[in-house]
C-alpha cells in the first residue's frame, strides 16, 4: 500500500525506478494506492542444481537434470550453505565420466549470476 499525504505525489516515470519491484504499473500516483501487481522484491524462490550426466529427475512434471533444489535461506549478500538431508541417487547416463557441467538455475530456468563468487558443490556417487 502506497500511503500519500494530501498534496504529495509519487512519480515512478524516471529511468530505473522501483515501480516494477514494488508492483506498480503506472507512472504517477497522487493518492493512497494499492499496487496493481505482486511485490517482486525476492525474485528467486528456488535454486536448482543441474548436472548434465543424470536422468530420472522431474521438476513440475518435466524431465530436468536437477540433482537438488532448495530455497536460499540466507540474507542477500550472505553466504548460502545448504546440505541435502535425504539423499536420492539418480541414474548416471554415461558409462565413463570425462567431465560434467553443473549449472545453478532459478525457478524460471534462468542461470544464476554468481558475481564472481566461488561456488563449491560436492557430489556423492555410488554404484548400484
Amino acid at each position: 500500500m502506497l500511503g500519500l499525504a494530501s498534496g504529495y505525489q509519487v512519480d515512478f516515470g524516471c529511468n530505473n525506478s522501483l515501480r516494477s519491484v514494488l508492483g506498480f504499473t503506472g507512472d504517477k500516483y497522487t493518492s493512497d494506492t494499492e499496487s496493481e501487481q505482486l511485490v517482486n522484491i525476492l525474485s528467486i524462490n528456488s535454486i536448482f542444481v543441474n548436472i548434465d550426466i543424470i536422468s530420472g529427475s522431474y521438476v513440475n512434471g518435466y524431465t530436468q537434470p536437477t540433482i537438488f533444489s532448495f530455497f536460499p535461506n540466507a540474507t542477500p549478500g550472505y553466504k548460502i550453505i545448504e546440505s541435502p538431508t535425504n539423499l536420492v541417487y539418480l541414474p548416471v547416463i554415461l558409462d565413463t565420466i570425462h567431465n560434467l557441467e553443473t549449472v545453478l538455475r532459478d525457478q524460471h530456468g534462468n542461470q544464476l549470476n554468481h558475481r564472481g563468487e566461488n561456488v563449491t558443490i560436492r557430489f556423492h556417487m555410488r554404484e548400484i
